[in-house]
Formats: structure tokens, sequence, C-alpha cells
């Protein structure tokens, strides 16, 4: 399924029309969920789903909508529907260390926690599954909830709180459950 930045605004539209607080829209490729939070603002969850390429069309998407083409709303939810996907499935993992890296689906501002003064998703020693949330990256207001993609222990938190995050940098280290001690 291809969406194009024209989509992805309807949907947009057709959500802010309506009293839905949750869309999901999953494909082979990636899944999208929309959730309309407690202000009326939408969060994003976005997550790879296997290791094949963009289509061009979404590269087009993204493309056009970081470029100032269409509207805000419409920019944040191509760059969704967009997401760079990772070089293996969940993730790359560190073959030097055995570890599984968690990196960005996307460029944007790197959070520990789910608001200011909330606790961390995750700290070191934390067990996480492979849909555990370990982290929100912010990007265009929209939030973005990043999961582990990973069964284990969390052994190294890579950045700071509010700290910038491109799509190749590492969020988290985590040890798979075969591994952990």
């Amino acid at each position: 399924m291809n969406l194009s930045n024209e989509d992805v605004q309807d949907i947009l539209r057709v959500l802010d029309s309506t009293s839905y607080d949750e869309l999901k829209l999953e494909t082979a490729r990636f899944r999208l969920v929309l959730r309309r939070s407690g202000d009326g603002a939408w969060t994003q969850e976005t997550q790879a789903l296997s290791t094949a390429q963009r289509s061009d069309s979404a590269d087009r998407a993204v493309e056009k909508a970081t470029s100032g083409g269409g509207s805000v709303a419409g920019r944040e939810a191509a760059a969704a529907a967009g997401v760079r996907e990772p070089a293996a499935p969940g993730g790359a993992g560190d073959s030097r260390h055995g570890l599984h890296e968690v990196r960005p689906p996307m460029l944007g501002t790197f959070y520990r926690a789910p608001k200011p003064g909330a606790a961390p998703f995750v700290e070191i020693g934390s067990r996480v599954r492979p849909d555990t949330v370990v982290c929100i990256i912010e990007t265009m207001k929209l939030m973005n909830s990043v999961c582990a993609g990973a069964a284990g222990e969390v052994v190294e938190i890579c950045l700071d709180d509010a700290q910038f995050a491109d799509e190749s940098a590492v969020l988290l280290r985590i040890r798979p459950e075969s591994t952990c001690a």
C-alpha cells in the first residue's frame, strides 16, 4: 500500500471531523497508530514491519512534506507513513557485542518519559519485550512511541533526555533475552 501526501492529508481531515479517538493502519511494511490525546492533539506510534525499502511514492510524499508542501498535519503524517525502515526487522543489532540497538523511526527530539516530570519509560536494568515502549521521538509536535524491538534487558541509554536524534542515532541498547545472565 502506497500513501501519497494527499492521501495522508485526507485521512487527517476525516479524523479531525469525527469523534474517533484512535486510528490503526497496518500494511505488510508498516503499522501506524494515531491517537487523540487529552488536549485534542494527535499522537502517533509507528513501527516498521519489514526490511523492504520505502516506495518511491512514499519518498516523494515525505520529501514534499518536509520541503514545505502541504499542511503541518499532512507533513507529520506523511513522515510517519514513510518512515525509514531499520536494516533488520525490529532494528539493527550490534554484532560486536550481541546487543540490540534501538534507533528512531525518524529524526526528532528524544524523550525518556511520557511527559515532563513523569517516570522514564525504562531505566538501565529494565526488562523489556519487543512491544515495550522505551521512549518517544517528537517530530513536528507529533509524539512517536518507539518500541524496544527485542526482548531483554536495557544495558545502555545513549542519549540525554530532550536531545536531538537523527535516523542513524542509537537511542538505547538491549541485551537480548537469550544472552541475559
